[in-house]
């Protein structure tokens, strides 16, 4: 018995060995995340009201998650994961961090930054080796005239969201819509996006007002929600407002019982934390014991990107980068985003197919694409820019 024991304690004590050699000799890959020092998205004094529209925090906690799931199967091919946070103020020292990080071998870089930023970051380091990854600009741009080879995107873009708005309005036959658009460019980005997914989709915009967040009384008919709801008879309203502020004043405020969608009332989302099916609240609740709060869908963008590259290198053996990046851009690909559907990217734009999740501040209402609304290859290509949409070229 003793020497039964002995043996087995000399087995234990040579295997723990053993993954400890393969351990300290595993290929590392890293990861680059790149952020602004001071984003304001994140804004600590706006992020008390927690609007629809705005969100939760900044998405590194979604890329944290992700790196701790992709431990155990790094493993099984001798490779470990590991993730690099860089700042910057601006898209010019955010190129200066890739450059040092790229330097060290680091090929793939999340990147958390507004629109204008990601663009400059993107035609800064055309034509190298290296893929970026978008986490948070909606922006439809950097899908279409200012998209890049090497720039992927996890966040919908504004026209997958009033695609799938859009697609919810014709389903309940809330055709007429009132729009409600506010001052910045980001809203009128939104704004402009609704009125092309209406003009596909058969919605009739009744009419369009432009509203001011503000204290002036010389504008004091922009910023009142009764005055702006008055006149011509109209189904739903729809507001654009990336800011949200104005937005959260609008539901139960209108002239007429109306529903509200866009920044609130009703959003169309990547994520929301109440989504309760496909394997979801276990994500849910990862994301909320590494966070501290909800998951939202910078932050599911963020968790997906990195699921996709650890995917990639899982899946082709660690091949070498040429060789992921084909497999990561195909259709062979099966990316589980715990919503249902399997993802891949699109290989005209690199926005990655996804359906969306229509919801209220603590509810999913629906998944989008809506039933019955076809696409003649792939549903989810209802969303957003299909390949005859398509204007990049990259």
């Amino acid at each position: 018995m003793m020497i039964f024991r002995a043996l087995t304690q000399f087995a234990l004590a040579a295997s723990l060995l053993f993954f400890a050699l393969a351990a300290g000799a595993a290929e590392v890959i890293r990861f680059g995340y790149l952020e602004l020092a001071d984003d304001p998205r994140y804004d600590e004094r706006k992020a008390f009201f927690r609007t629809l529209s705005r969100p939760l925090g900044a998405p590194f906690a979604g890329a944290e998650v992700a790196l701790r799931e992709s431990r155990f199967v790094g493993q099984a091919i001798g490779v470990s994961f590991e993730l690099v946070r860089a700042r910057g103020a601006d898209a010019r020292a955010l190129v200066a961090e890739l450059d040092k990080l790229h330097a060290e071998g680091v090929r793939h870089f999340l990147i958390d930054a507004p629109g204008k930023v990601v663009a400059e970051v993107a035609a800064a380091t055309r034509g190298r080796e290296l893929l970026l990854f978008n986490v948070s600009a909606p922006d439809d741009a950097l899908r279409q005239a200012q998209c890049q080879a090497h720039l992927y995107h996890t966040i919908p873009n504004h026209s997958m969201q009033t695609d799938a708005l859009a697609q919810f309005l014709v389903a309940k036959k809330w055709r007429k819509v009132l729009l409600l658009q506010g001052p910045r460019d980001d809203d009128r980005l939104i704004g402009s996006a609704f009125e092309n997914s209406a003009r596909r989709l058969g919605l009739k915009i009744v009419d369009k007002k432009d509203f001011v967040l503000g204290n002036d009384p010389r504008q004091r008919e922009l910023g009142n929600v009764g005055l702006l709801t008055a006149g011509d008879d109209h189904d739903v309203v729809f507001v654009a407002d990336s800011d949200g502020e104005f937005a959260r004043s609008v539901p139960y405020d209108t002239v007429r019982p109306r529903p509200v969608v866009g920044a609130e009332g009703l959003v169309a989302e990547a994520w929301h934390w109440a989504w309760s099916r496909h394997g979801a609240p276990q994500l849910v609740s990862r994301f909320d014991k590494q966070a501290g709060r909800h998951m939202g869908s910078a932050d599911w963008a963020a968790w997906v990107a990195v699921k996709a590259v650890v995917e990639a290198v899982v899946r082709t053996g660690n091949a070498p980068f040429d060789k992921r990046v084909a497999y990561l851009g195909g259709e062979e690909i099966t990316i589980d985003g715990f919503k249902g559907n399997r993802l891949y990217f699109r290989d005209w734009d690199r926005q990655l197919r996804q359906p969306l999740l229509l919801a209220t501040h603590n509810a999913v209402i629906e998944r989008a694409p809506i039933q019955g609304f076809l696409h003649q290859t792939n549903n989810l290509d209802t969303l957003g820019f299909d390949r005859r949409d398509s204007r990049c070229k990259p």
